[in-house]
């Protein structure tokens, strides 16, 4: 009954009972009339490799009798994004930017576009002036809880994830 009260838990959170690269006894009794034991229950997802094998260290039982279970983790490094570019929103730099693009655009000659790949052609040239624009009057701001006015889920993953 408890094994398969075990077994619903350990499925609910898609979890199994590891292996031990080496079998051996986990709990070591000071009594001769008893003998040591394998208890090793771990549950880890083990949809990932370096999750698949566990170590009984038997050598650092100390004064319990039991010997602890370990798995190594990799944790890799992960580049956490701190800082955003932006242009403020409602700010002189928006109302600059925002009109410099206009008068750009309404500088670009669309009476001699016959076709699609044409108007591709003044789209791709208009990418480099809208860039440096762009960059005219963009911000780095800092990531933090107080960023309200550009924040989005993109920032609320990185915040998680710093």
């Amino acid at each position: 009954m408890h094994f398969n009260t075990l077994r619903d838990i350990t499925d609910s959170f898609n979890l199994e009972l590891l292996t031990p690269i080496v079998q051996v006894s986990t709990k070591y009794t000071n009594n001769s009339q008893e003998s040591n034991l394998v208890i090793d229950l771990m549950f880890l997802h083990t949809n990932r490799e370096e999750f698949d094998k566990h170590i009984i260290s038997s050598n650092l039982c100390s004064s319990s009798n039991y010997a602890p279970l370990s798995v190594n983790i990799i944790i890799k490094e992960k580049f956490i994004q701190d800082k955003k570019q932006t242009i403020v929103k409602n700010s002189i730099d928006e109302e600059n930017f925002v009109n410099e693009l206009k008068n750009r655009v309404e500088c670009i000659n669309l009476v001699n576009t016959p076709n699609c790949k044409m108007l591709e052609k003044i789209t791709q040239e208009f990418t480099p002036i809208m860039d440096e624009h762009w960059i005219k009057h963009l911000k780095h701001v800092n990531i933090t809880k107080h960023s309200k006015a550009w924040w989005n889920k993109e920032c609320n993953r990185d915040l998680s994830s710093y």
